[in-house]
Order: structure tokens, then sequence, then C-alpha cells
């Protein structure tokens, strides 16, 4: 049985690789119970220019809820922002609705991933011009090489939706509670592309991670995130008390019970748009002794032992 699921799981890894961003359909997943609440971890500072951060999230593979770290990612083009899918309640199912890239971010179900992506919309940054500009009222970034950067935090207050019990659902028993804003509605209409090379990595890496699983780490897995995909890093997540435990999980994911039920199915609202209509987003090089001013690793890069004054706030963690 354990290889007959291991055989399907690697079955549609491989379907998935080989269907191309352009005529990408997205596949459905439900679940039987509700997936684990958020994990609360400190963002890993954009380590350079033109990256997009991507919040980390629980996914669905052979052994349950696994945690996908939130990592910068290059944008596939300019004017590029990332809309991260969301776990759905309905008729009694879980269901999974991916992410996807476009002109606009779109519906996510009001789940708070912070890190500019407090419920509705994205706040951390825009495009300006051929460049994006980060706002470090919620988004940190190493300033000895990112320097596009604004303070904004009247745009955070008006599109958070707080959740505090870092509830990773939308809808239904103690689910998210928040209809589509009508921008949010717009951006369905737009022309999305899938996610990129770097994302399915990054997402097949986890999933074959033993550790980032659910019921082996009982909701903490020990990378939360990291400042590039397939980077050798580890930023653990902080332990929260029990009384945080989402109910379903401890019923279901916890004690490694499987769900009620797997579906794949395509979604068929997906516009594949034109090809070569758009403009690449600039290419930058990572610094190239790897290292902050401080002498410190990669994988501390951004985290400098003093920070200038106005960048001191929570940057987004306070979901």
């Amino acid at each position: 049985m354990q290889l007959f699921r291991s055989a399907r799981w690697l079955f549609m890894a491989l379907l998935l690789s080989l269907v191309p961003a352009s005529s990408y359909a997205g596949v459905f997943i439900s679940v039987g119970f509700a997936p684990p609440p958020l994990v609360v971890y400190e963002q890993p500072a954009c380590p350079q220019p033109g990256l997009m951060w991507t919040p980390g999230y629980w996914a669905y593979g052979p052994d349950g809820y696994y945690w996908v770290p939130g990592a910068w990612v290059p944008a596939p083009y300019e004017g590029a922002l990332w809309t991260p899918g969301y776990w759905g309640w309905s008729g009694g199912l879980y269901l999974w609705h991916g992410g996807y890239w476009g002109p606009h971010v779109g519906y996510y179900g009001g789940v708070n991933y912070g890190f500019g992506y407090m419920g509705i919309g994205f706040v951390g940054g825009l495009w300006r011009g051929h460049d994006f500009v980060y706002n470090t009222a919620v988004v940190r970034v190493n300033n000895v090489y990112v320097h596009n950067t604004y303070i904004d935090r009247t745009v955070v207050e008006r599109n958070t939706i707080v959740n505090d019990r870092h509830v990773a659902f939308s809808g239904g028993p103690g689910g998210i509670n928040h209809a589509p804003a009508p921008e949010e509605r717009m951006a369905e209409h737009d022309q999305h592309f899938a996610a990129t090379s770097y994302q399915t990595q990054h997402w097949n890496n986890a999933m074959a991670d033993h550790n980032s699983y659910a019921k082996f780490n009982g909701g903490h897995p020990q990378n939360a995130a990291v400042a590039r995909p397939l980077a050798a890093e580890s930023h653990p997540a902080p332990q929260f008390n029990n009384n945080h435990a989402n109910p379903e999980f401890n019923r279901g994911g916890a004690n490694g019970s499987q769900p009620n039920q797997y579906h794949a199915t395509p979604q068929n609202t997906y516009h594949p748009a034109p090809q070569n209509t758009y403009h690449p987003a600039p290419q930058y090089q990572a610094p190239h002794n790897n290292t902050t001013p401080q002498g410190q690793p990669h994988n501390n890069e951004g985290k400098p032992q003093s920070r200038p004054e106005h960048d001191n706030h929570d940057h987004g963690k306070g979901r």
C-alpha cells in the first residue's frame, strides 16, 4: 500500500513538471480535515533586488500536511505579482486553490500569511517602472544590497485581516470569514501564470522531506523559511502553546490518520496568456562574497547586528 501511494504521488509530481506554464490548469486537492495552524516564523531579509516574497504554507502530500517554507524568488516577468494559494472549506472538505502570477494580487481566502500578505491584496511592495520597491513596514530587506524601499503603514492597516489564531484556511467551522473584495474579483479576469520552476522544485523538495510533515514535526517544521529556494538554510519556527492548536489537526493530522478522500481535477478557469507579450524582469547577481558586512554566513544574511531606526518594526509578524 505504501509503495502504491508513493508511486501515485511521484506520478503526479512528474505530470505537473511536464505541463508548460502557458497551459497550466492547476490541480485541486480535497482533504477531510483542516490544515494545522500557520507556522510563526521570522522572515529572512531579501538578499538582493528584484526578488518577490512567497509565503510559507501547508501543502498536502503522501504523509499528510507538510510545510512549504516561505522564500524569496525571482519574478517571472516585469510587473508580476504572486497570489498565494489557500485552503478553502466547501461541502465538508478542505480544497486547495493553487497560487499564480499576474499583474494584480487576487483572492486568497483572506488568510493572513504576514509579510505583506495580510489577508487582502499585497502591501509588501509595488512595481515602479522597471524596479520593484519594498515596503519595509512589513518586509525585511538586506539594506546593504537592497535600496529601493519605502515605508507605508497606512496601507497595511487597511488591508489586514486579524488572524491571532494563525488559521490556515478560509470558510467553514473556525475558518477565516472573508468574501472577495471588488479588486480581488477583478484580478480573476487577469491573465495568470503558473508557479515558476524555482517554486515547483522548492515545493517538490519540501514534499520529499520527511521532517516537513506535520505528523512528524507536530506542526513545527525546522525549516520555516529560506532566503532563496533550495538554499541550505534553517530558520526554525518558534514553539507556541498547545492552546493555539487547531482541534481538527489534533483529531486528524497529528495522529497520522488519512483524509476522507483525495481528488485531483483540472481547474478550468485558467486562461493562458499569449506568448512573448511581456518583458522579462531584470536579472541580478547575488553578492560575490555571500556574507553580510558583519561577516555572517549566508543563512544569516539580512540579520545585521544593528538596523536603521526607520526600519524598526514588526515586519508583519503580528498576524
